[in-house]
C-alpha cells in the first residue's frame, strides 16, 4: 500500500501504508493497535507494573518485546525491533520525539486519556485500519445502548459513581473527575458523579482522612503499584473510609487497575462496561 500522510500533534508525518511492525509507547496506543488486529513488536509498560495490561490474552502479550517504560522509552531496544511505525503521545514522549523519529515514523497525539476516541481515529489512520475502526466504534455504540438499558432496568440509572485510585509513592488519594478515560465511560452510560468528582478536571487529591468526597451510591477503587507504598492501607483501615455510605452499604468494590485506569481504548472500554453492568445489577 502507498504511504500516507498523517496529521499528528507534531505536524504531518509520512507513514508506510498498513504497517505491521509497530511499537506502542503508552497503554492507549497499545489498546488501539491490539483492538485493530495488530500485535505490536514492542511496547512500553507502566513503571510500577510487572508487565503490560493483563486484560489482553497472555498468548498475544508474549509476542510483544519490552521497549522501556512509559515516559522513558529505550531507543536501543526500539531500534533493534526495526519498527515501521511508533505510536505515542506528547504527554509521555514530546521530549523523545527527535530520537524516536530517527528510528521510524513517529505519530504522537497531543495527550492521552480523556480524548481517547479522537486518538483512536488518529491511530487507525496511521495503522491503515480505518474500516476496522469504524466497525469497532459502531459496536461500542451498540454496547453502550444495551448497557444503559440494562442499568436502567435494574433501577441504577443516574446513580452517583465514585472513582478512587491509590498511587504508589503518593500519600494522597486521587478522586477522579470527568476529564479522564473512566469519566468518559460514565458519561456515555449517563451515570452521575459525587459532587466532589463532578468537575471538569482530571482529579482531586485528598489526604486519607478527608475522603468524604469519595462517597457515592457506588465506589470503585484500585491501586497503581504496591499498596504498601500507596495510601491504600492507611485509607481502607481509617475511620473516614469506613464512614462512607458506599462502604457501609457494601457497594465499594476493588477493580483491576490495569484495566480501569490503563485500559484506555475500545477493548478496555467494552470490558469496563460489562463490569459496570454486573456491579450495578444489570
Amino acid at each position: 500500500m502507498p504511504s500516507v500522510t498523517v496529521n499528528t500533534a507534531n505536524g504531518p508525518v509520512l507513514v508506510p501504508g498498513a504497517p505491521m511492525r509497530v511499537v506502542t509507547l503508552d497503554t492507549a496506543e497499545l489498546d488501539s493497535a491490539m483492538t485493530l488486529g495488530i500485535t505490536p513488536v514492542g511496547a512500553a509498560r507502566a513503571a510500577a507494573d510487572q508487565g503490560l495490561p493483563d486484560y489482553w490474552p497472555a498468548s498475544r502479550l508474549a509476542e510483544i518485546a519490552y521497549a522501556g517504560t512509559i515516559g522513558s522509552p529505550d531507543a536501543a531496544l526500539i531500534g533493534a525491533l526495526d519498527p515501521q511505525l511508533i505510536l505515542s503521545n506528547r504527554t509521555r514522549d514530546a521530549a523523545h520525539y527527535e530520537t524516536l523519529r530517527r528510528i521510524a515514523p513517529t505519530v504522537l497525539s497531543e495527550t492521552t486519556g480523556y480524548p481517547w476516541k479522537a486518538d483512536f481515529l488518529l491511530h487507525a489512520q496511521a495503522l491503515g485500519r480505518q474500516d476496522e475502526a469504524a466497525a469497532v466504534i459502531t459496536a461500542y455504540g451498540r454496547h453502550v445502548a444495551q448497557t444503559v438499558a440494562s442499568i436502567g432496568a435494574a433501577g441504577a440509572a443516574g446513580k452517583r459513581i465514585s472513582i478512587v485510585r491509590f498511587v504508589e509513592g503518593s500519600p494522597a488519594v486521587r478522586l477522579y473527575g470527568r476529564q479522564n478515560f473512566i469519566g468518559t465511560l460514565l458519561a456515555d452510560l449517563q451515570l452521575g458523579r459525587p459532587d466532589a468528582q463532578n468537575i471538569d478536571a482530571f482529579d482531586v487529591e485528598v489526604p486519607p482522612d478527608r475522603i468524604g468526597g469519595a462517597d457515592g451510591d457506588f465506589l470503585f477503587y484500585s491501586t497503581y503499584g504496591d499498596p504498601a507504598k500507596a495510601a491504600t492501607t492507611a485509607t481502607l483501615t481509617g475511620a473516614a473510609w469506613k464512614a462512607l455510605t458506599a462502604v457501609q452499604g457494601h457497594r465499594a468494590f476493588p477493580v483491576d487497575d490495569q484495566l480501569w485506569f490503563e485500559g484506555i481504548g475500545y477493548t478496555g472500554a467494552n470490558l469496563i462496561l460489562a463490569e459496570l453492568q454486573h456491579f450495578l445489577g444489570g
